[in-house]
């Protein structure tokens, strides 16, 4: 017997005790796919490393099988380009994530969330390791599931590591944000990165009546997984789900590269909000939203919002008598956006993303609080 079987059934008995896996066949799944093919060797965060570095795990290294098959996210390469076994042992590097397997249990709360009915196509946004491919085509059959992978090495392993696990879904190499190139009309589509916005061939290749699960992102990093369905061409609507969900963004959708960060001075004034909100996981949410070109640094009352494309910056600061302040510059005022966006929120109750809605329209990309018509953005489509 494989060494991997009693650890894919251990993970199986484990996620279904905790609640991830409520349906018999995804369970099944679970246990059946072996994920150690589709993560041949992967990267470890050292602790405290300041950047963070990271040190590769290889085939066969102890206890790389048993973290193989433990429910976390696996990164396989970094920068685009560095794959694991491109690091000698016992080496450290450092990198920006590219490419990961994602934690099973969110693969798996994804895959029963979208719930497809037996004879539906669905269209996969982002193969990655192949892993999550491998958990569909396993429950939904070969036929009906399309992949879609941007990076074609990453693509070519992973459709390596799926046709050895013993599935054949069809895997397509290209632009996942225009998905299948061929058209057609799907049932379902799940995406396994993040996206700022919806992208239009999504909402013309789902059937009306069809669902789209998708994680909204942006370049603070901070997410929302979003359950929509399609109204009529090119528009859908939905709600956002409980939990916390986050991928790595679609790579055309990630901000763009920028120097080092020089704070610069600017108009300083006192603010009442504590800056530390924008640290918590929806409180982030609410202030990419109000400034979604932003990339949000920073922890605790030091927070500092760069906006690249204006040059726009503000950052926050305790004050001695337990206040903070808040210094801006450039022809966008980010704080003041922020601010005002947050404390909207905080009046209606601060509460989670499931009380958020989107609504998408050739005109408009707007997510709202509460309902339709209450306070709301506009995403940066």
């Amino acid at each position: 017997m494989s060494a991997s079987v009693p650890l894919r059934a251990a993970l199986a008995d484990a996620l279904t005790e905790d609640g991830t896996l409520a349906d018999p066949e995804w369970r099944r799944a679970a246990a059946t796919v072996p994920r150690h093919l589709f993560v041949g060797s992967y990267f470890e965060q050292v602790p405290g490393s300041v950047p963070t570095r990271y040190r590769p795990v290889h085939q066969g290294d102890a206890g790389w099988l048993r973290g193989v098959y433990t429910d976390r996210t696996l990164i396989t390469q970094l920068d685009g380009r560095t794959r694991p076994d491109d690091v000698a042992r016992g080496t450290a590097v450092v990198g920006s994530p590219s490419s990961s397997s994602t934690l099973p249990s969110l693969v798996l709360r994804m895959w029963q969330r979208l719930d497809v009915q037996p004879g539906q196509r669905v269209l996969e946004i982002g193969t990655g390791t192949g892993y999550s491919t491998a958990l569909g085509a396993h429950c939904l059959g070969d036929d009906s599931l399309t992949s879609v992978e941007y990076d074609p090495v990453v693509g070519a392993a992973a459709a390596s590591a799926i046709k050895a696990a013993g599935y054949a879904p069809r895997l397509i190499t290209g632009d996942g944000l225009r998905g299948d190139p061929g058209g057609g009309a799907y049932d379902r589509l799940i995406a396994t990165c993040s996206v700022r916005y919806i992208p239009v061939p999504w909402l013309h290749q789902v059937k009306p009546g069809g669902k789209l699960l998708v994680t909204l992102s942006g370049w603070s990093y901070a997410s929302g997984l979003a359950l929509l369905t399609v109204t009529g061409p090119g528009a859908a609507a939905g709600r956002f789900l409980t939990g916390y969900t986050s991928f790595m963004p679609a790579r055309p959708h990630d901000r763009p590269p920028r120097p080092a960060l020089v704070l610069l001075p600017g108009e300083e004034r006192p603010t009442g909000m504590d800056p530390a909100i924008i640290g918590t996981w929806t409180g982030s949410w609410v202030a990419q939203l109000a400034a979604p070109s932003a990339e949000r640094m920073g922890a605790g009352s030091e927070q500092i919002l760069w906006d690249v494309s204006t040059g726009s910056q503000s950052r926050t600061a305790s004050r001695a008598d337990g206040g903070w302040t808040v210094v801006q510059r450039g022809p966008v005022r980010l704080w003041d956006q922020v601010e005002t966006a947050v404390q909207t929120w905080q009046g209606l109750g601060a509460p989670h993303q499931e009380d958020f809605g989107i609504t998408v329209s050739a005109a408009r990309q707007r997510v709202w609080i509460g309902a339709e018509d209450g306070p709301g953005w506009d995403l940066p489509i």
